[in-house]
């Protein structure tokens, strides 16, 4: 099962636990929650389509990562030059 089919599964119940409400404020959030996993199983068949690639970047090694630190200068205090 895809996760798109998980979420139409999902807002399917949703929307039988609407139609078994009684109560109007309760069956609007069961419709809107619905709506919602309608929405990311829209959603999950987009990103089903794209085909992205990670790659993990190289590791760098011990002396990069030391030529990359800076250290900060200490401004000359004034005083001191009397």
């Amino acid at each position: 099962m895809t996760s798109a089919d998980h979420y139409r599964t999902l807002a399917a119940d949703c929307a039988a636990r609407a139609r078994n409400e009684t109560d109007r404020i309760t069956r609007a959030e069961w419709d809107l929650m619905g709506a919602r996993y309608r929405r990311l199983a829209e959603q999950a068949d987009r990103n089903a389509t794209m085909d992205i690639v990670y790659e993990t970047p190289p590791q760098r090694t011990q002396p990069q990562a030391q030529q990359q630190q800076q250290q900060q200068t200490q401004p000359e205090n004034d005083t001191d030059k009397s």
